[in-house]
């Protein structure tokens, strides 16, 4: 494959975040955004002006209206149009808050479906809605293989039936790095009868997503990975604009409410998105994202999705001809418009390599059990550098038996 050099090397947006240490090639940026400088900025002046002098003053002037107004600048991200999409709680609580609510829209179909591999959080939030709501829900996992792409589509369309209330998915899986068609799953959903909840947290930000294109009923996406928000950043929340009345919020909660400074004892739902929140938002790391996002904004969906194919096509190609020999698998899908922005490895020794990159070449991807090695491409930062130095250590490693000094017990964030 012939690449595009200068796209490779293309780092016009590197220098707006924080590089502490230039000799660290940070490739986990799928699983933690590095730090845009801005934001440093930023929380600076929440804390110091905001918080410190205006005091309680600041609701009105600058905190109120963060969840909607950053919700509204993801949602040109997504193709959500203004109004249909709002910052708030975490992903797990958001896929609960949305899978109660379309589940109460189910009439007599009593079937879940989701993948058999996907993201813990989203299986065990279904699980306890089948067991905790009435009717007798029935979870049915369905077998999704990176390597069966070509009969992805057709096992769901049998999947999904006249019995489906409710079908949740990740629009990437966060294993493979596997990008499932928004369109197409969503048609086959809809023509069934059944509402989707598309899961966009291994997506958002560094791929192209039009929600309402494709006509999804809701959808859910953290924001520290491809959008920089930082640790434990609020997540989002999108519910089609012609469904939200139809939907009610199971966590009633005062932000939630029509007046929540009426401060009344009988609670009536707000009619917007607003009716989504809960509780009072962390201002300060809801602030943090805001940066993030502009700079995605800013830099451009369609740049990012070709500079990400670039950098992964790059990671991809030079271990399929340097370091098969080795042992080393690509465990996601070879062709670049069927995998998001994330690359990963299978290895039989995967942990400890895995801490070996990171100890002794200063390398810094993630792990996933059973064997996967995970490699994060975030175009707004990443550098063909910091690729070849990755390219080089899983050689490195292996050839000179590095590895072999780090335990095989895991530990810790992984």
């Amino acid at each position: 494959m012939t690449f595009d050099v200068e796209l490779l090397n293309d780092t016009r947006f590197r220098d707006r975040f924080l590089i502490a240490d230039e000799s660290i090639a940070y490739l986990d940026g799928n699983s933690l955004g590095r730090l845009p400088k801005r934001t440093q900025t930023l929380l600076s002046e929440a804390i110091t002006q905001q918080w410190g002098h205006a005091l309680i003053g600041s609701w009105n002037s600058h905190w109120l209206e963060l969840p909607t107004r950053i919700g509204d600048k993801i949602g040109q991200l997504i193709g959500a149009g203004p109004g249909n999409t709002i910052v708030t709680d975490s992903t797990s609580i958001n896929i609960y808050k949305l899978a109660s609510a379309l589940l109460k829209l189910r009439g007599d179909r009593r079937q879940i479906i989701t993948d058999r591999t996907n993201f813990p959080t989203d299986i065990y939030i279904l699980e306890g809605l089948r067991d905790s709501l009435p009717s007798g829900l029935e979870l049915t996992l369905v077998d999704i293989a990176a390597n069966n792409h070509s009969e992805l589509y057709a096992q769901l369309d049998s999947a999904i039936t006249d019995n489906t209330a409710l079908v949740v998915l990740s629009h990437v899986h966060y294993q493979s790095g596997l990008a499932l068609d928004i369109f197409s799953i969503t048609e086959i959903a809809h023509r069934k009868g059944a509402r989707i909840l598309w899961d966009l947290s291994h997506s958002v930000g560094a791929m192209p997503i039009d929600l309402a294109a494709a006509e999804a009923d809701a959808a859910v996406g953290c924001t520290y990975k491809y959008l920089n928000g930082g640790p434990g950043a609020p997540a989002f929340l999108y519910c089609h604009p012609d469904l939200r009345s139809s939907l009610s919020n199971p966590i009633q909660g005062w932000f939630g409410a029509a007046r929540p400074f009426d401060f009344t004892s009988e609670f009536q739902t707000h009619e917007s998105i607003s009716k989504f929140t809960v509780g009072t938002p962390p201002v300060l790391s809801l602030a943090a994202i805001e940066p993030g996002v502009e700079l995605t904004l800013e830099a451009g969906i369609s740049y990012l999705r070709e500079r990400s194919i670039a950098l992964s096509s790059y990671f991809v190609e030079h271990v399929l001809q340097d370091l098969t020999a080795l042992g080393y698998r690509v465990y996601s899908p070879q062709d670049p418009q069927l995998r998001g922005s994330h690359v990963s490895l299978w290895h039989e020794h995967a942990w400890p390599i895995t801490q070996s990159l990171i100890g002794d070449y200063q390398v810094i991807p993630d792990f996933r059990a059973p064997s996967l090695i995970r490699f994060g491409f975030t175009p707004l930062y990443t550098t063909k550098a910091e690729i070849d130095r990755a390219l080089k250590a899983l050689r490195e490693t292996l050839l000179s038996g590095a590895y072999r000094k780090y335990p095989l017990t895991r530990s810790g964030v992984t």
